[in-house]
């Protein structure tokens, strides 16, 4: 199922899971205009089709005491066996929360949370000091304060959807 076949049920099924993904069917049910049944269906659907890819609970990172930090990294040879390297690597480690293949100048940017500027120091350290990983620099760019999290993808509006 590609994104392009929804229809405005499917589109408010997912705004609304994006919005509340601990949402009891029977609630999702009467948000959309459906029966329990057929709304479950679609759900199923969506999961099955790769469109949602899984619940998860979203923590305050302030409460946790933690640092993030945004990390601009470049590679010293950006050829696939470096980048498989250093993508693995980089999906072993937990303090990596995120990371995207960019264009422009660096080749990764990876958001990072570690419990201080010294641990994150020290990861990154490593990560330069390591030949096998290829890092040639890192920019770090320490978040002061969230200004907007991400709450989910822009689903378009079933009016959208016609304009299109």
């Amino acid at each position: 199922m590609k994104a392009k076949g929804l229809d405005r049920i499917d589109i408010k099924i997912l705004a609304a899971l994006q919005e509340d993904g601990r949402m009891t069917v029977q609630a999702l049910s009467e948000l959309v205009g459906l029966t329990a049944r057929p709304c479950l269906e679609r759900v199923r659907r969506l999961e099955k089709s790769g469109l949602i890819r899984r619940y998860a609970a979203l923590l305050d990172l302030a409460a946790f005491d933690l640092v993030a930090v945004i990390a601009e990294i470049g590679l010293e040879h950006l050829h696939k066996q470096a980048q498989s390297k250093f993508e693995k690597r980089l999906a072993a480690e937990p303090a990596v929360v995120e990371c995207w293949e960019v264009s422009g100048t660096y080749d990764y940017i990876a958001r990072i949370v570690c419990p201080s500027l010294g641990a994150y120091q020290e990861l990154t350290n490593g990560w330069i000091e390591d030949p096998a990983m290829g890092v040639a620099r890192v920019v770090s760019n320490v978040v002061l304060r969230e200004v907007r999290s991400f709450n989910g993808l822009p689903v378009p509006s079933a009016r959208q959807k016609r304009l299109s």
